[in-house]
Protein backbone atom coordinates (compact mmCIF):
# COMPACT_ATOMS: atom_id res chain seq x y z
CA UNK A 1 0.00 0.00 0.00
CA UNK A 2 3.00 2.70 0.48
CA UNK A 3 4.48 1.93 -2.77
CA UNK A 4 1.46 2.61 -4.05
CA UNK A 5 0.41 5.92 -2.34
CA UNK A 6 4.40 6.67 -3.15
CA UNK A 7 3.99 5.68 -6.80
CA UNK A 8 0.90 8.11 -7.36
CA UNK A 9 2.79 10.92 -5.50
CA UNK A 10 5.56 10.91 -7.88
CA UNK A 11 3.16 10.19 -10.39
CA UNK A 12 1.58 13.71 -9.27
CA UNK A 13 4.77 15.10 -8.93
CA UNK A 14 5.85 14.38 -12.93
CA UNK A 15 2.89 15.28 -14.15
CA UNK A 16 3.25 18.96 -16.16
CA UNK A 17 1.20 21.71 -17.28
CA UNK A 18 1.78 22.70 -21.12
CA UNK A 19 -0.61 25.35 -21.29
CA UNK A 20 0.17 28.55 -19.45
CA UNK A 21 -2.20 31.59 -19.44
CA UNK A 22 -2.07 35.09 -17.63
CA UNK A 23 -4.18 37.52 -15.70
CA UNK A 24 -5.06 39.78 -18.86
CA UNK A 25 -6.32 36.45 -20.66
CA UNK A 26 -9.11 35.94 -17.93
CA UNK A 27 -9.59 40.05 -17.84
CA UNK A 28 -10.48 40.23 -21.43
CA UNK A 29 -12.70 37.03 -21.58
CA UNK A 30 -14.69 38.51 -18.42
CA UNK A 31 -15.16 41.78 -20.20
CA UNK A 32 -16.36 39.69 -23.24
CA UNK A 33 -18.81 37.38 -21.20
CA UNK A 34 -20.06 40.26 -19.18
CA UNK A 35 -24.20 40.69 -19.25
CA UNK A 36 -24.05 43.71 -17.75
CA UNK A 37 -21.26 45.33 -20.51
CA UNK A 38 -23.25 43.77 -23.21
CA UNK A 39 -26.69 44.96 -21.89
CA UNK A 40 -24.77 48.74 -21.66
CA UNK A 41 -23.83 48.59 -25.06
CA UNK A 42 -27.70 47.58 -26.55
CA UNK A 43 -28.98 50.21 -23.90
CA UNK A 44 -26.75 53.07 -25.95
CA UNK A 45 -28.21 51.66 -29.40
CA UNK A 46 -31.79 51.88 -28.18
CA UNK A 47 -30.45 55.76 -26.86
CA UNK A 48 -30.00 56.46 -30.26
CA UNK A 49 -33.22 54.51 -31.69
CA UNK A 50 -34.99 56.85 -29.22
CA UNK A 51 -33.29 59.99 -30.12
CA UNK A 52 -34.32 59.29 -33.86
CA UNK A 53 -38.05 58.14 -32.88
CA UNK A 54 -38.28 61.79 -31.38
CA UNK A 55 -36.86 63.54 -34.16
CA UNK A 56 -39.30 61.89 -36.25
CA UNK A 57 -42.29 63.72 -33.99
CA UNK A 58 -41.21 66.85 -33.63
CA UNK A 59 -39.94 67.52 -37.02
CA UNK A 60 -41.98 65.12 -39.42
CA UNK A 61 -45.39 65.65 -40.29
CA UNK A 62 -48.08 62.61 -39.03
CA UNK A 63 -50.56 61.74 -42.06
CA UNK A 64 -53.76 59.49 -40.75
CA UNK A 65 -57.04 58.73 -42.51
CA UNK A 66 -59.68 58.85 -40.31
CA UNK A 67 -63.47 57.49 -41.79
CA UNK A 68 -66.89 57.54 -40.31
CA UNK A 69 -70.77 56.99 -40.86
CA UNK A 70 -73.17 58.19 -38.72
CA UNK A 71 -76.47 57.43 -39.50
CA UNK A 72 -79.64 59.67 -37.45
CA UNK A 73 -83.18 58.20 -38.86
CA UNK A 74 -86.34 59.27 -38.72
CA UNK A 75 -89.61 58.49 -38.04
CA UNK A 76 -91.64 60.97 -39.76
CA UNK A 77 -95.63 61.98 -38.69
CA UNK A 78 -96.06 64.70 -41.48
CA UNK A 79 -99.40 64.39 -43.34
CA UNK A 80 -100.58 62.15 -40.50
CA UNK A 81 -98.54 59.32 -41.80
CA UNK A 82 -96.30 57.12 -39.77
CA UNK A 83 -92.71 56.45 -42.20
CA UNK A 84 -89.37 55.66 -41.19
CA UNK A 85 -86.30 57.86 -42.95
CA UNK A 86 -82.90 56.92 -42.42
CA UNK A 87 -82.41 60.35 -43.78
CA UNK A 88 -84.90 63.12 -43.74
CA UNK A 89 -85.89 64.90 -46.44
CA UNK A 90 -86.88 67.73 -44.11
CA UNK A 91 -89.43 66.38 -42.30
CA UNK A 92 -90.94 68.79 -39.50
CA UNK A 93 -93.02 66.56 -37.73
CA UNK A 94 -91.08 63.58 -36.01
CA UNK A 95 -89.45 61.21 -33.76
CA UNK A 96 -85.65 61.32 -33.83
CA UNK A 97 -82.62 63.48 -33.25
CA UNK A 98 -83.05 67.13 -33.54
CA UNK A 99 -82.62 67.92 -37.53
CA UNK A 100 -80.21 71.00 -36.38
CA UNK A 101 -77.53 68.51 -34.84
CA UNK A 102 -77.84 65.65 -37.10
CA UNK A 103 -78.93 67.58 -40.77
CA UNK A 104 -80.32 63.88 -41.03
CA UNK A 105 -76.29 62.25 -40.19
CA UNK A 106 -72.82 62.68 -40.71
CA UNK A 107 -70.30 61.73 -43.01
CA UNK A 108 -66.64 61.68 -42.98
CA UNK A 109 -63.65 60.46 -44.88
CA UNK A 110 -60.49 62.82 -45.18
CA UNK A 111 -57.09 62.04 -44.68
CA UNK A 112 -55.47 64.24 -42.11
CA UNK A 113 -52.08 66.08 -41.93
CA UNK A 114 -50.17 67.35 -38.52
CA UNK A 115 -46.93 69.14 -38.83
CA UNK A 116 -45.32 70.83 -35.46
CA UNK A 117 -43.45 73.96 -36.01
CA UNK A 118 -40.79 75.59 -34.64
CA UNK A 119 -39.50 72.67 -32.42
CA UNK A 120 -35.70 73.25 -33.13
CA UNK A 121 -35.39 73.91 -29.13
CA UNK A 122 -37.26 70.65 -27.98
CA UNK A 123 -35.25 68.73 -30.17
CA UNK A 124 -31.31 70.22 -29.08
CA UNK A 125 -33.24 69.19 -25.48
CA UNK A 126 -33.79 66.01 -25.99
CA UNK A 127 -30.38 65.19 -28.03
CA UNK A 128 -28.67 66.66 -24.98
CA UNK A 129 -30.59 63.89 -22.58
CA UNK A 130 -29.39 61.42 -25.17
CA UNK A 131 -25.94 62.25 -25.11
CA UNK A 132 -25.79 62.26 -21.40
CA UNK A 133 -27.51 59.34 -21.02
CA UNK A 134 -24.73 57.40 -23.45
CA UNK A 135 -22.40 58.97 -21.25
CA UNK A 136 -23.88 57.56 -18.48
CA UNK A 137 -23.77 54.04 -20.22
CA UNK A 138 -20.26 53.98 -21.09
CA UNK A 139 -19.23 55.19 -17.63
CA UNK A 140 -21.18 52.10 -16.72
CA UNK A 141 -19.61 50.14 -18.67
CA UNK A 142 -15.96 51.59 -17.38
CA UNK A 143 -17.60 50.87 -13.72
CA UNK A 144 -18.40 47.41 -14.71
CA UNK A 145 -15.29 46.47 -16.23
CA UNK A 146 -13.14 47.89 -12.60
CA UNK A 147 -14.95 46.05 -10.89
CA UNK A 148 -14.25 42.54 -12.88
CA UNK A 149 -10.83 43.62 -12.90
CA UNK A 150 -11.53 43.50 -8.76
CA UNK A 151 -13.00 40.27 -8.45
CA UNK A 152 -11.19 38.39 -11.44
CA UNK A 153 -7.82 39.79 -9.89
CA UNK A 154 -8.94 38.29 -6.12
CA UNK A 155 -9.84 34.84 -7.59
CA UNK A 156 -6.48 34.72 -9.76
CA UNK A 157 -4.86 35.36 -6.46
CA UNK A 158 -6.71 32.46 -5.02
CA UNK A 159 -6.23 29.97 -7.80
CA UNK A 160 -1.99 31.12 -7.48
CA UNK A 161 -2.22 30.65 -3.41
CA UNK A 162 -3.14 27.04 -4.13
CA UNK A 163 -0.71 26.93 -7.13
CA UNK A 164 2.25 28.12 -4.58
CA UNK A 165 1.00 25.95 -1.99
CA UNK A 166 1.41 23.12 -4.50
CA UNK A 167 4.89 23.66 -5.18
CA UNK A 168 5.97 24.55 -1.53
CA UNK A 169 4.77 20.93 -0.83
CA UNK A 170 6.29 19.16 -4.21
CA UNK A 171 9.60 21.07 -3.71
CA UNK A 172 9.41 19.44 0.39
CA UNK A 173 8.49 16.05 -0.77
CA UNK A 174 11.80 16.32 -3.60
CA UNK A 175 13.62 16.94 -0.51
CA UNK A 176 12.41 14.27 2.17
CA UNK A 177 12.50 12.00 -1.35
CA UNK A 178 16.28 12.61 -1.59
CA UNK A 179 17.01 12.09 2.47
CA UNK A 180 15.12 9.03 2.17
CA UNK A 181 17.09 6.84 -0.14
CA UNK A 182 20.20 8.47 2.50
CA UNK A 183 18.38 7.31 5.58
CA UNK A 184 18.17 3.78 3.75
CA UNK A 185 21.00 2.95 3.67
CA UNK A 186 21.98 4.15 7.06
CA UNK A 187 19.48 2.10 8.14
CA UNK A 188 21.11 -0.92 6.18
CA UNK A 189 24.55 -0.10 8.07
CA UNK A 190 22.39 0.47 11.29
CA UNK A 191 23.54 3.54 12.33
CA UNK A 192 19.68 4.58 11.89
CA UNK A 193 16.66 1.97 12.97
CA UNK A 194 13.93 1.24 10.56
CA UNK A 195 11.42 3.08 12.80
CA UNK A 196 13.61 6.24 11.60
CA UNK A 197 12.97 5.22 8.40
CA UNK A 198 8.80 4.71 9.01
CA UNK A 199 8.64 8.45 10.39
CA UNK A 200 10.71 9.54 7.58
CA UNK A 201 8.26 7.84 5.15
CA UNK A 202 5.27 9.28 7.14
CA UNK A 203 6.57 12.39 6.91
CA UNK A 204 6.85 12.10 3.42
CA UNK A 205 3.19 10.75 2.05
CA UNK A 206 1.93 13.45 4.59
CA UNK A 207 3.66 16.45 2.25
CA UNK A 208 2.41 14.09 -0.16
CA UNK A 209 -1.18 14.57 0.75
CA UNK A 210 -0.73 18.28 1.37
CA UNK A 211 0.65 18.23 -2.22
CA UNK A 212 -2.73 16.31 -3.70
CA UNK A 213 -5.05 18.50 -1.92
CA UNK A 214 -3.85 21.98 -2.92
CA UNK A 215 -3.73 20.53 -6.55
CA UNK A 216 -7.38 20.17 -5.62
CA UNK A 217 -8.02 23.23 -4.48
CA UNK A 218 -5.77 24.50 -7.40
CA UNK A 219 -8.48 23.32 -9.58
CA UNK A 220 -11.92 23.82 -7.72
CA UNK A 221 -10.20 27.42 -7.83
CA UNK A 222 -9.87 27.53 -11.45
CA UNK A 223 -13.15 26.28 -12.15
CA UNK A 224 -14.76 29.63 -10.79
CA UNK A 225 -12.07 31.53 -11.98
CA UNK A 226 -13.25 30.02 -15.38
CA UNK A 227 -17.50 30.50 -14.15
CA UNK A 228 -16.10 34.54 -13.74
CA UNK A 229 -15.08 34.84 -17.32
CA UNK A 230 -17.55 32.74 -19.10
CA UNK A 231 -14.72 29.82 -19.95
CA UNK A 232 -16.02 26.45 -20.59
CA UNK A 233 -12.68 24.53 -20.08
CA UNK A 234 -11.78 21.37 -17.93
CA UNK A 235 -8.37 21.57 -18.66
CA UNK A 236 -6.12 22.15 -15.56
CA UNK A 237 -3.43 25.23 -17.02
CA UNK A 238 -0.59 26.86 -15.12
CA UNK A 239 -0.97 30.43 -14.48
CA UNK A 240 1.71 32.72 -14.89
CA UNK A 241 2.90 34.95 -11.92
CA UNK A 242 1.82 37.89 -10.66
CA UNK A 243 3.77 40.77 -9.49
CA UNK A 244 0.98 43.73 -9.79
CA UNK A 245 1.94 47.67 -8.74
CA UNK A 246 1.10 50.18 -6.69
CA UNK A 247 -1.04 53.06 -8.43
CA UNK A 248 -0.34 55.71 -5.97
CA UNK A 249 -1.11 58.35 -8.72
CA UNK A 250 -4.02 61.19 -8.34
CA UNK A 251 -5.98 59.52 -11.26
CA UNK A 252 -6.99 62.62 -13.92
CA UNK A 253 -10.56 61.62 -14.20
CA UNK A 254 -12.58 59.38 -11.75
CA UNK A 255 -14.88 57.44 -12.94
CA UNK A 256 -16.98 56.58 -9.47
CA UNK A 257 -16.83 61.08 -9.46
CA UNK A 258 -17.90 60.85 -12.46
CA UNK A 259 -20.88 58.65 -11.96
CA UNK A 260 -21.95 61.46 -9.69
CA UNK A 261 -21.36 64.52 -11.99
CA UNK A 262 -23.43 62.41 -14.82
CA UNK A 263 -26.09 61.77 -12.25
CA UNK A 264 -26.81 65.57 -11.81
CA UNK A 265 -26.27 66.24 -15.35
CA UNK A 266 -29.41 63.52 -16.41
CA UNK A 267 -31.62 65.05 -13.70
CA UNK A 268 -30.97 68.56 -15.01
CA UNK A 269 -31.90 67.16 -18.48
CA UNK A 270 -35.16 65.42 -17.01
CA UNK A 271 -35.90 68.82 -15.71
CA UNK A 272 -35.81 70.43 -18.94
CA UNK A 273 -37.70 67.84 -20.78
CA UNK A 274 -40.45 68.09 -18.02
CA UNK A 275 -40.44 72.16 -18.30
CA UNK A 276 -41.30 71.99 -22.57
CA UNK A 277 -44.81 71.43 -21.50
CA UNK A 278 -44.94 74.80 -20.59
CA UNK A 279 -43.63 76.04 -23.96
CA UNK A 280 -45.74 77.19 -26.76
CA UNK A 281 -47.07 74.41 -29.05
CA UNK A 282 -47.49 75.39 -32.71
CA UNK A 283 -49.14 73.08 -35.23
CA UNK A 284 -49.71 73.22 -38.91
CA UNK A 285 -52.74 70.92 -39.86
CA UNK A 286 -54.65 70.15 -43.36
CA UNK A 287 -57.11 67.25 -44.39
CA UNK A 288 -58.58 66.58 -47.61
CA UNK A 289 -61.97 64.60 -48.69
CA UNK A 290 -65.43 64.28 -47.96
CA UNK A 291 -66.84 66.12 -44.29
CA UNK A 292 -70.70 65.92 -44.91
CA UNK A 293 -74.01 66.08 -42.70
CA UNK A 294 -75.80 65.04 -45.53
CA UNK A 295 -75.70 62.18 -47.79
CA UNK A 296 -72.84 62.87 -50.22
CA UNK A 297 -72.44 62.92 -53.83
CA UNK A 298 -68.75 63.18 -55.15
CA UNK A 299 -69.00 66.92 -55.82
CA UNK A 300 -69.04 67.88 -52.08
CA UNK A 301 -64.85 66.60 -52.05
CA UNK A 302 -62.97 69.51 -50.22
CA UNK A 303 -59.92 70.52 -47.80
CA UNK A 304 -59.07 72.72 -45.23
CA UNK A 305 -55.95 73.85 -43.41
CA UNK A 306 -55.09 75.95 -40.40
CA UNK A 307 -52.77 76.26 -37.48
CA UNK A 308 -53.12 74.85 -33.80
CA UNK A 309 -51.70 76.73 -30.76
CA UNK A 310 -51.28 75.59 -27.59
CA UNK A 311 -49.77 76.73 -24.53
CA UNK A 312 -50.19 76.03 -20.70
CA UNK A 313 -50.62 78.81 -18.80
CA UNK A 314 -51.53 77.10 -15.40
CA UNK A 315 -51.46 73.50 -14.11
CA UNK A 316 -52.00 73.51 -10.37
CA UNK A 317 -48.32 74.24 -9.50
CA UNK A 318 -46.77 70.77 -11.14
CA UNK A 319 -44.11 73.02 -12.21
CA UNK A 320 -42.88 74.26 -8.84
CA UNK A 321 -43.10 70.71 -7.64
CA UNK A 322 -41.56 69.21 -10.15
CA UNK A 323 -38.63 72.20 -9.63
CA UNK A 324 -38.55 71.14 -5.88
CA UNK A 325 -37.96 67.44 -6.83
CA UNK A 326 -35.07 68.34 -9.11
CA UNK A 327 -34.01 70.12 -6.17
CA UNK A 328 -33.89 67.66 -3.49
CA UNK A 329 -32.73 65.13 -6.21
CA UNK A 330 -29.23 67.21 -6.64
CA UNK A 331 -28.85 67.40 -2.90
CA UNK A 332 -28.31 63.67 -2.24
CA UNK A 333 -26.25 63.43 -4.90
CA UNK A 334 -24.22 65.60 -3.38
CA UNK A 335 -24.74 63.97 -0.11
CA UNK A 336 -23.85 60.79 -1.84
CA UNK A 337 -20.55 62.00 -3.31
CA UNK A 338 -19.37 63.34 -0.26
CA UNK A 339 -19.68 60.43 1.75
CA UNK A 340 -17.93 58.54 -0.81
CA UNK A 341 -15.05 61.06 -1.07
CA UNK A 342 -14.79 60.31 2.73
CA UNK A 343 -15.04 56.45 2.34
CA UNK A 344 -12.61 56.62 -0.56
CA UNK A 345 -10.04 58.40 1.56
CA UNK A 346 -10.09 56.30 4.43
CA UNK A 347 -9.93 53.32 2.81
CA UNK A 348 -7.13 54.09 0.71
CA UNK A 349 -5.09 55.49 3.88
CA UNK A 350 -6.09 52.26 5.79
CA UNK A 351 -4.55 50.22 2.93
CA UNK A 352 -1.44 52.54 2.78
CA UNK A 353 -0.69 51.34 6.13
CA UNK A 354 -1.35 47.69 6.08
CA UNK A 355 0.85 48.01 3.30
CA UNK A 356 3.82 49.41 5.17
CA UNK A 357 3.34 47.02 8.01
CA UNK A 358 3.50 43.78 5.55
CA UNK A 359 6.68 45.03 4.13
CA UNK A 360 8.12 44.90 7.67
CA UNK A 361 6.47 41.57 8.54
CA UNK A 362 7.53 40.45 4.71
CA UNK A 363 11.71 41.44 5.05
CA UNK A 364 11.57 39.53 8.86
CA UNK A 365 10.23 36.45 6.85
CA UNK A 366 12.68 36.30 4.52
CA UNK A 367 15.55 36.97 6.74
CA UNK A 368 14.55 34.09 8.85
CA UNK A 369 14.01 31.69 5.68
CA UNK A 370 17.48 32.23 4.88
CA UNK A 371 18.62 31.31 8.06
CA UNK A 372 16.41 28.05 8.04
CA UNK A 373 17.90 27.65 4.60
CA UNK A 374 21.00 27.57 6.41
CA UNK A 375 20.17 25.69 9.60
CA UNK A 376 18.43 23.13 6.87
CA UNK A 377 21.68 22.09 5.26
CA UNK A 378 23.55 21.69 8.57
CA UNK A 379 21.10 19.13 9.72
CA UNK A 380 21.72 17.63 5.83
CA UNK A 381 24.86 17.01 6.68
CA UNK A 382 24.56 16.15 10.43
CA UNK A 383 21.58 13.19 9.24
CA UNK A 384 23.98 11.58 6.37
CA UNK A 385 26.12 11.43 9.25
CA UNK A 386 23.73 10.21 11.40
CA UNK A 387 24.46 13.08 14.38
CA UNK A 388 20.65 13.74 14.86
CA UNK A 389 17.57 12.13 15.55
CA UNK A 390 15.02 11.67 12.85
CA UNK A 391 12.31 14.27 14.72
CA UNK A 392 14.60 17.11 14.97
CA UNK A 393 15.37 16.59 11.14
CA UNK A 394 11.19 16.28 10.60
CA UNK A 395 10.06 19.33 13.10
CA UNK A 396 12.38 21.57 10.99
CA UNK A 397 11.41 20.66 7.55
CA UNK A 398 8.31 21.26 9.01
CA UNK A 399 9.08 24.59 10.88
CA UNK A 400 10.77 25.42 7.33
CA UNK A 401 7.43 24.83 5.74
CA UNK A 402 5.30 26.86 7.44
CA UNK A 403 7.44 29.70 7.41
CA UNK A 404 7.26 29.40 3.41
CA UNK A 405 3.89 29.58 3.72
CA UNK A 406 4.05 32.33 5.79
CA UNK A 407 5.93 34.01 3.00
CA UNK A 408 3.48 33.16 0.91
CA UNK A 409 0.38 34.27 2.41
CA UNK A 410 2.35 37.70 3.00
CA UNK A 411 3.09 38.28 -0.75
CA UNK A 412 -0.28 37.30 -1.80
CA UNK A 413 -1.93 39.67 0.76
CA UNK A 414 0.26 42.28 -0.15
CA UNK A 415 -1.07 41.55 -3.79
CA UNK A 416 -4.48 41.65 -2.84
CA UNK A 417 -3.76 44.67 -0.86
CA UNK A 418 -2.85 46.73 -3.83
CA UNK A 419 -5.71 45.67 -5.44
CA UNK A 420 -7.75 47.08 -3.52
CA UNK A 421 -5.55 50.29 -3.77
CA UNK A 422 -5.58 50.60 -6.77
CA UNK A 423 -9.59 50.12 -6.99
CA UNK A 424 -10.34 52.62 -4.67
CA UNK A 425 -7.45 55.13 -6.27
CA UNK A 426 -9.37 55.38 -9.86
Amino acid sequence: MRILTLFLIIFLLNTTQAQKRSLDFYLEKAKSFSPLINQSKNENKIIGLDLEQMKSILSKPEVNLDASVLFAPIISHDNNTYRFELVSNGATNYAGDDMAITNGGQYQSVILLKQPLFTGGSLKTYASKADIARQINDNRISLTIHELEKIVDHQYILCLKAKRLSDINKQLMKELEGQLLIMQKLVENAIYKQSDLMLMQIEYENYGLFYASSISEYKTNLYDLNLLCGINDTTTVDLQELDLKLNNNKPVSSGFLDSFRLDSLNINAEQKISNLKYKPQVNLFADAGLNAVYLPSFDRLGFSTGITFSWNIFDGNQKKIQNQRTYINMQTIDFERQNFLTQQQVNKNNILSQLTSLGNRIMLTENQISKYDQLLTVYHAQLSQGEISVIDYKNIVKDFALKKQDKLLLDLEKQALIISFNYWNY
